[in-house]
């Protein structure tokens, strides 16, 4: 049985709790990984997980250990309405992964999608917790099937542009690339689909 509350002596039970859910999602997924898990595996009672953190989505993006919520940003995508959102979500994707505040974390998480057990974070937790939500708040039709069709084009651009660096894409200004991908991620979210 876990033991009640905090750890006695834990300078830092929140960290704990986050460096046991990282492999805990690593190895078994998103919807693999419980509250209940996490806290057997940081030694604390569930009650405190849920202290720290309102959600499982909320430990999640806290395991990715990167310096903003995902999800709030790409929120503006989907508040700007369907019309144009290709275009938000690549400016607001450039803006974050061009930040060298954010690349070096970013970079760690893409190099560990390409791990064993790295497809479970990118299909079920990234996909799953920040893409669909926002392709489903544009209220398109086939929300996780134009998810799934844009996560390929990002990761795409993820690996091409930043892992590997492959030129010219990786030297080409934002803004160029945003006017050449924009108008195919528009037709993932809202064009017609076969």
């Amino acid at each position: 049985m876990s033991p009640r509350g905090r750890r006695p002596g834990a300078p830092d039970t929140r960290a704990a709790i986050v460096d046991a859910a990282r492999p805990l999602f690593a190895d078994l997924g998103f919807s693999g990984t419980s509250m209940r898990k996490v806290a057997a595996e940081a030694g604390v009672d569930p009650a405190l997980v849920h202290h720290y953190f309102d959600s499982k989505e909320d430990l999640f993006l806290a395991s990715l250990d990167v310096p903003f919520d995902p999800r709030m940003l790409l929120a503006v995508v989907a508040e700007g309405g369907p019309d144009g959102a290709g275009e938000r979500l690549l400016t607001t994707f450039f803006s974050i992964w061009d930040d060298e505040a954010n690349r070096l974390p970013l970079l760690t998480i893409a190099r560990g999608v390409l791990e064993p057990g790295g497809q479970r974070l990118l299909r079920d937790g990234f996909i799953g917790v920040v893409i669909v939500p926002v392709v489903s708040a544009l209220g398109v039709d086939q929300p996780e099937r134009r998810a799934a069709l844009l996560a390929s084009q990002i990761i795409g651009l993820v690996l091409t542009r930043y892992v590997l660096e492959v030129e010219p894409l990786a030297s080409a200004p934002p803004e160029l690339l945003v006017a050449t991908y924009a108008p195919v991620v528009q037709r993932y979210l809202t064009g017609d689909l076969p």
